[in-house]
């Protein structure tokens, strides 16, 4: 696969049917400028500061735009937070919508048929399938994405954590712990 791409990259470059300079753009954005670390800073900011977390909650767009990511598949975000007794599941029953700018490309099976359809039918045996068991007095939400709205879970902030910067709290936070098949 990987030989293919590089022949397919070769062959449009030498056609000038691509720039160099874009590509390379493109996978220096996707490297180092979205991504799931982007998500992981927003919600280590939420964790450790009350006033960013009000503001990610009341209004998700300007608070992450306020760490610089914005644009791109995350025009319209709104943030949903787990709590003691609320569990959150993002999916997009349509395609694949997702917060490209802070949780970068989405996975595979977040775009697969059964994903789709068994997060809404069954969202307690999905996240199980991902090794996450809800107790049953835990409500389980499931927010569809779209091409509007895209979501992002605040997980819940996990305990012994209080003397933590927000670079160690980041550092805990998973890409499937914000669209909900994790819990931290």
């Amino acid at each position: 696969m990987v030989l293919r791409v590089k022949a397919l990259e070769s062959l449009m470059v030498e056609k000038g049917l691509v720039d160099l300079a874009a590509l390379d753009a493109i996978v220096d954005l996707f490297e180092h400028k979205v991504g799931p670390r982007n998500g992981a800073r927003v919600v280590a900011r939420a964790w450790s500061d009350p006033a960013y977390k009000a503001r990610l909650l009341a209004d998700a767009t300007d608070a992450v735009a306020e760490l610089g990511y914005a644009g791109g598949q995350g025009e319209h975000m709104v943030v949903v937070e787990n709590t003691a007794q609320v569990h959150n599941l993002v999916v997009c029953t349509l395609c694949s919508c997702y917060p490209w700018p802070v949780l970068g490309l989405p996975p595979v099976w977040y775009k697969s048929a059964p994903y789709r359809s068994r997060a809404v039918i069954d969202p307690r045996g999905i996240v199980a399938e991902f090794g996450t068991y809800l107790p049953v007095d835990i409500e389980v939400r499931v927010w569809d994405s779209t091409a509007e709205i895209r979501y992002l879970v605040l997980p819940e902030r996990p305990a012994g954590t209080d003397g933590l910067d927000e670079q160690a709290l980041a550092a805990l936070v998973t890409r499937d712990g914000m669209i909900g098949t994790a819990r931290l």
